[in-house]
């Protein structure tokens, strides 16, 4: 298989991972969304110490942590991984899958706004006209969600801020990931003692949701290795329209499995953000084109 096709496996399978995380989330909903989140991170640190271990790594790994620019840059990102993690597990359980899709919908129209902000890029055509509609599907949902969309913008910002700080530091996915998740060791180890303590942790009542609390570390670090081996194989444009497997799934499985309600004014706002999506993507593809032409 060439380098491409298997970079395009290798993508293709992690976005479609990540859409199908509602189901398996679902499945845990007995649990809290807190409950599930320390769950997450802890079995997350289980299987990145571990794989970290046979690839002879986690020496160096954890030498990273003794510099303090390094240190406190994985901080934040592990806050943000945090929140995002967070708002997204509590989201697929209160039903509001579908304003989960549009968060990441958002997020690459929110990474050409860093462009200009930080790396004082300036923008095209098309890009300006896609973060016009994005704004007005962002306007025209808030008035028909009746409040304030603030899933959607915290999963887009904290999405898209991560991975800001992540372009900051030259770290590979899996040692990353093992020191975020490190960080936020302690206080999910707390929090899961003081919920057994009291009575109310649904580890061990069950071997269905211990078995599915456990397997979230691996759900979490397997579509992320698919991801970082598609990233070294692919090109930026492919990789680019690829993001929008998981949100489009994330929208399907919200409206026609979990039979979330999706008014014609819900239509339309989406109907704004894909349009926008669709420019962004034609940017894209012109742009790594250009950019190929030229060397």
């Amino acid at each position: 298989m060439s380098k491409n096709k298997l970079g395009l496996v290798y993508g293709v399978s992690a976005y479609f991972v990540w859409g199908f995380l509602p189901i398996y989330w679902k499945h845990i909903e007995k649990a809290s969304s807190f409950e599930i989140l320390a769950n997450r991170g802890i079995w997350s640190l289980v299987v990145c110490t571990l794989l970290l271990t046979l690839r002879k790594q986690l020496k160096s790994t954890f030498l990273i942590i003794k510099s303090k620019r390094m240190f406190s840059i994985l901080a934040i990102s592990s806050g943000l991984l945090t929140i995002n993690w967070g708002v997204f597990i509590w989201a697929v359980g209160a039903g509001r899958v579908v304003e989960s899709a549009l968060g990441y919908y958002i997020t690459p129209l929110l990474n050409v706004l860093f462009g200009i902000l930080v790396f004082r890029e300036s923008l095209r055509v098309l890009q300006w006209l896609a973060v016009a509609l994005g704004a007005a599907s962002v306007l025209i949902l808030a008035l028909e969600y009746h409040h304030f969309p603030w899933i959607s913008l915290s999963l887009a910002f904290s999405w898209g801020t991560y991975s800001l700080v992540k372009k900051l530091i030259d770290l590979g996915a899996l040692e990353s990931l093992t020191i975020e998740t490190l960080i936020a060791f302690l206080p999910s180890l707390a929090f899961l003692f003081y919920i057994e303590g009291n009575g109310t942790a649904q580890f061990g009542q069950g071997i269905m949701v211990t078995v599915l609390l456990c397997l979230a570390g691996a759900a979490t670090v397997i579509p992320l290795l698919l991801f970082n081996g598609a990233i070294v194989r692919l090109p930026l444009s492919t990789l680019g329209l690829l993001q929008y497997i998981t949100p489009t799934i994330f929208f399907l499985l919200g409206v026609f499995l979990f039979n979330e309600d999706m008014s014609s004014g819900k239509v339309v706002g989406f109907g704004f953000i894909w349009a926008a999506l669709l420019f962004l993507g034609i940017d894209l593809v012109k742009s790594n084109r250009t950019s190929t032409s030229k060397i």
